[in-house]
């Protein structure tokens, strides 16, 4: 676990210096051959990095920074919750005296609003949480549940529900008879892999890639682009190779 210490130094521009630094626990007999931690020291105005520096001990404060600033996202969001619930006529006051933005906090605080403490999750970002505020609590719960467990970026749980907003909205038609494509295994699996790094379903990944290919091919109104972000998915790759040939419709086993 990662822990930021509390200590403070006199820093260079007249304000303070705080440590940012893992805790780690005290060996019981210091060794002549361990390096000596040197500490990253934040300022008002920037970071004091020591000269000589371990690639990890760099990467392990890139992750405490990163906590930091994502975390502060909700603490301002909370702040202005609880002014505007004790200070009605008075917390626009202390917004100007902080020197922050009204319009940020305000979307800070509504996201703060829509999730409890209790419901927030935190091995996802507040960002991920702002995407799920506008659905009803049942709704977010079941897209937290898949982007913690599928370990979703904020792009591909944001290409999820693009994609599952578009199915919802696609009219139900009837099925029709199709074929059978004999596909490779190990292609098969690489298309899996690529469905699964946007976060969108295999099949419309699939239809959505196919649907472009032809519309190039066949030189159909709009372009690739606009084909693939009709359909809810972004990053698909230009296949229209495979498509050279004219088709009937076919089932895709997976």
């Amino acid at each position: 676990m990662m822990a930021h210490q509390a200590g403070q130094t006199a820093g260079p521009h007249g304000g303070t210096a705080t440590t940012v630094a893992q805790a780690m626990p005290r060996p019981a007999r210091a060794t002549a051959s361990a390096p000596r931690r040197v500490p990253v020291l934040t300022t008002k105005v920037g970071l004091q990095m020591p000269a000589k520096m371990a690639y990890d001990e760099w990467e392990r404060a890139g992750r405490q920074l990163a906590d930091v600033l994502d975390s502060s996202s909700w603490w301002l969001g909370d702040w202005m919750v609880y002014g505007k619930d004790h200070y009605t006529d008075r917390y626009q006051r202390g917004i100007r005296a902080a020197g922050l933005s009204y319009q940020t906090l305000r979307n800070y605080a509504w996201v703060s609003r829509r999730f409890d403490l209790t419901r927030r999750r935190a091995a996802l970002s507040f960002q991920h949480h702002a995407e799920l505020a506008s659905m009803p609590v049942a709704d977010q719960e079941q897209w937290l549940d898949r982007a913690e467990q599928r370990q979703w970026t904020t792009k591909q749980l944001r290409g999820a529900l693009r994609a599952a907003r578009q199915g919802e909205q696609q009219p139900a038609v009837p099925a029709r008879p199709g074929r059978r494509l004999e596909v490779p295994g190990s292609r098969l699996e690489w298309w899996h892999q690529a469905a699964q790094q946007l976060g969108v379903d295999f099949e419309q990944w699939v239809m959505a890639t196919l649907d472009s290919a032809a519309a190039t091919a066949l030189e159909a109104p709009g372009t690739t682009a606009e084909r693939s972000e009709a359909a809810g998915l972004t990053g698909v790759q230009d296949v229209s190779g495979i498509a050279e040939q004219r088709t009937r419709p076919v089932a895709i086993s997976a």
